[in-house]
């Protein structure tokens, strides 16, 4: 859990950083993308790790992952989708 952490607080700094140089339509892109490929995929394994220990069940964690997982993946997407039309349109 700790290397997960590691990796999520490192590509979290490196978004703020890539994202604070940038325009507001070019902040949307770098946050989506960040939210795609890093935030949900590793914040829905903690919450669902942790639930699952919690619970002492694997099937309640894989449930959880299932459901939490593309929740954040779409979130990620309508963000970077906002970032892209403001850049079209601007």
């Amino acid at each position: 859990m700790g290397i997960a952490i590691g990796i999520l607080i490192a590509s979290f700094v490196a978004c703020f950083y890539l994202s604070s140089t940038r325009f507001k339509d070019k902040k949307f892109i770098v946050w989506g993308v960040f939210t795609i490929f890093s935030f949900a995929p590793l914040v829905s394994w903690l919450l669902s790790i942790s639930y699952g220990v919690y619970e002492e069940s694997g099937f309640a964690a894989m449930a959880l992952m299932m459901v939490t997982f593309p929740i954040f993946l779409i979130v990620g997407v309508v963000i970077l989708v906002m970032g892209l039309y403001r850049l079209k349109y601007s």
